[in-house]
């Protein structure tokens, strides 16, 4: 898990939970992971709120890779991906956490705490830390990906 080095992690209040097995995880392994909140289950928080806080910090450059967990991972997933430069990806298996890597150097993992379970949330973070960018053709397909926005104005 060597590839992200300074990593930064958000929730909403319904996966307070999993976010906090997810920083244990990631802590009892070595890796600095800055907790970006929402800390607190029982009170109500807007997910985009957090959402924007991971997410603005990548395209700043402050963090290497970010982790965005709300009820289902949908919300976030669409707020992460507003940003130029982020390629959020909502995984809920292991399969998907390998492939956005692998193909489409996804830089920001989605997860939703109300679909997965503990066990399952930590082999996809896993997962997704430990696998690594093709490049190649996936590369080429990543520099048209990432013009869009200015083909759209």
């Amino acid at each position: 898990m060597k590839q992200f080095k300074n990593l930064c992690i958000g929730c909403d209040h319904a996966a307070v939970k999993l976010k906090d097995i997810i920083v244990a995880f990631l802590k009892d392994k070595k890796i600095h992971i800055h907790d970006m909140g929402t800390h607190r289950s029982d009170v109500s928080v807007h997910y985009p709120d957090f959402g924007m806080l991971v997410t603005k910090s990548l395209v700043k450059g402050e963090y290497d890779c970010g982790i965005l967990i709300c009820g289902t991972g949908l919300g976030m997933s669409m707020v992460a991906n507003r940003f130029a430069g982020i390629r959020a990806a909502l995984c809920n298996d292991l399969f998907t956490a390998k492939m956005c890597r692998e193909h489409n150097n996804a830089n920001v993992l989605v997860m939703g705490g109300r679909v997965i379970g503990d066990v399952l949330a930590k082999e996809i973070v896993q997962t997704f830390l430990e696998t690594p960018f093709d490049g190649g053709r996936h590369a080429e397909r990543l520099k048209l990906f990432d013009h869009l926005g200015e083909k759209i104005t």
